[in-house]
C-alpha cells in the first residue's frame, strides 16, 4: 500500500465534526494571533488544504474543485495580509 493510500484511509475514519472544529479553532488562532504567529498558523492551514486538493483532486466535480482553489487563494491572502 501506498503512504498517500494509507494516509487516505486514515482520513476517511476521521469525524466529519471533529475535523471541521479543529479547522475552526485553526482558523479562528490564526485570526485572533498577532502577527507572525497567526500568519503561521493560517499557512499550516493552507497547506493542509492545499495537500487534500492535490490529493483528492482526480475525484472532484469541478464545482468543488473551483470552490476549493477559492478558500485556499482568500486563505493565502489572508497569511499574506496578517504577515504584513
Amino acid at each position: 500500500m501506498a503512504p498517500s493510500e494509507n494516509l487516505l484511509r486514515r482520513l476517511a475514519r476521521v469525524n466529519p465534526t471533529t475535523a471541521f472544529l479543529v479547522a475552526l479553532v485553526l482558523m479562528l488562532a490564526g485570526l485572533f494571533l498577532p502577527g507572525i504567529v497567526g500568519a503561521a498558523v493560517l499557512f499550516v492551514l493552507g497547506a493542509g488544504l492545499a495537500a487534500l486538493t492535490y490529493t483528492t483532486w482526480a475525484v472532484q466535480p469541478p464545482a468543488t474543485r473551483a470552490l476549493r482553489v477559492l478558500m485556499l487563494v482568500l486563505l493565502l491572502a489572508a497569511v499574506v495580509a496578517k504577515a504584513l
